[in-house]
């Protein structure tokens, strides 16, 4: 039996988050290891590229997350065989790959320099692509993004949603998702209800 491991940061968000709720609806078993923020550093020198998530299929090491979610999604029917919608699938993921660039060196900010950073992001970037996702999401029929059921797409949307929402990020607003893209908060709560999604948090909780 092919045995899997999944490394990536201790929290339940981010490009790892995806890959885990597709092992899971899945059926997969694998390794969740999830490591500290504050042990990175020390961990990043032995990692492929210095980054996670890190999937390591018997005892190979692999690493970038879309091409990750790919490969679990193919396994768990939940990426399309169709080429034209693998495409769609495809491109939306790749979509919220390029807010998390954009998003990621603000992490490093602290006081103004953030709050500029994360104001310019919102109104630049985020105004740009937020839209542009809830298009590709009424491309895809409204409710999925791709072959009108759940795919790798629809989780990598969802979880990237759900963090914009909270709140948890300092000087991008909560309401930011509802009053430029809502139909990307009525699609987040669409797959908060999928059985699969369901399942996977309620095992989280246990």
């Amino acid at each position: 039996m092919t045995g899997y491991k999944l490394t990536y940061f201790d929290m339940d968000g981010g490009r790892g988050e995806p890959i885990r709720i597709a092992f899971h609806a899945a059926g997969i078993a694998f390794q969740d290891q999830r490591i500290a923020f504050a042990d990175f550093q020390a961990l990043r020198r032995d990692l492929p590229f210095g980054c996670v998530p890190m999937l390591e299929v018997d005892g190979m090491a692999v690493t970038q997350s879309n091409a990750i979610a790919r490969y679990v999604g193919k396994m768990g029917d939940l990426y399309p065989q169709d080429e034209r919608q693998a495409l769609y699938c495809d491109e939306a993921m790749d979509v919220v790959e390029d807010i998390s660039h954009y998003l990621g060196p603000t992490f490093g900010l602290q006081g103004e320099a953030l709050k500029a950073a994360r104001e310019q992001l919102v109104e630049r970037r985020l105004s740009v692509f937020l839209p542009g996702l809830a298009k590709l999401l009424v491309r895809g029929g409204g409710q999925y993004f791709a072959d009108n059921r759940l795919t790798v797409a629809d989780l990598k949307v969802f979880v990237q949603t759900r963090w914009f929402r909270s709140g948890q990020l300092d000087h991008i607003p909560a309401d930011l998702v509802d009053s430029l893209a809502p139909a990307l908060a009525v699609h987040q709560a669409r797959i908060e209800r999928e059985p699969v999604v369901v399942a996977y948090y309620a095992a989280r909780r246990k």
